[in-house]
């Protein structure tokens, strides 16, 4: 009887280890995280327009903190056609460094005609200027934001878009 004993109780020692050694093994094989992508972003075109200067701008669709996503929910601008009525015009400001500034009206026809003044921000290089985002080789960022200056958030009225 107390050999059939030290046989279970060598059985259930050898059971255990062999159980810890494949859970430290697995545990260690576990997932191995490849290479990180720090800011996904989309950089599908979303529209197009060419300044006087020769200069294409592309408008993508970006993220919520730039490009179409981020001024179509944040500053109410809808319309390509918006963007492009500012780019049409040559850029007001320039850093030098890609960043250029565009200034373009909005009109409402009717009863009540009305008029908006805007500004289109575009990043005219590769790269973002903090470096966290790449377009891609031969690429530009493009629009990087599209917002009405000094009004409550910066946000364009309701009827600049559909």
């Amino acid at each position: 009887m107390i050999n059939a004993m030290k046989k279970v109780t060598a059985l259930a020692a050898t059971a255990l280890t062999t159980e810890t050694l494949l859970s430290c093994a697995a545990s260690s094989a576990q997932v191995r995280p490849g290479p990180v992508v720090p800011h996904p972003w989309d950089k599908r075109v979303h529209c197009n327009a060419t300044d006087p200067d020769g200069r294409h701008i592309v408008t993508r669709f970006g993220t919520s903190d730039f490009g179409w996503y981020h001024f179509t929910n944040r500053h109410n601008i809808h319309k390509c056609s918006t963007l492009a009525a500012a780019n049409h015009g040559n850029a007001g400001r320039d850093n030098h460094h890609g960043r250029l500034e565009y200034d373009g009206v909005a009109f409402e026809t009717g009863p009540r005609p009305r008029q908006v003044k805007f500004t289109v921000i575009v990043q005219y290089t590769r790269k973002t200027t903090d470096g966290l985002y790449d377009a891609g080789r031969g690429q530009k960022i493009g629009v990087i934001n599209a917002f009405r200056r000094n009004q409550s958030n910066n946000k364009c009225p309701a009827w600049m878009h559909p």
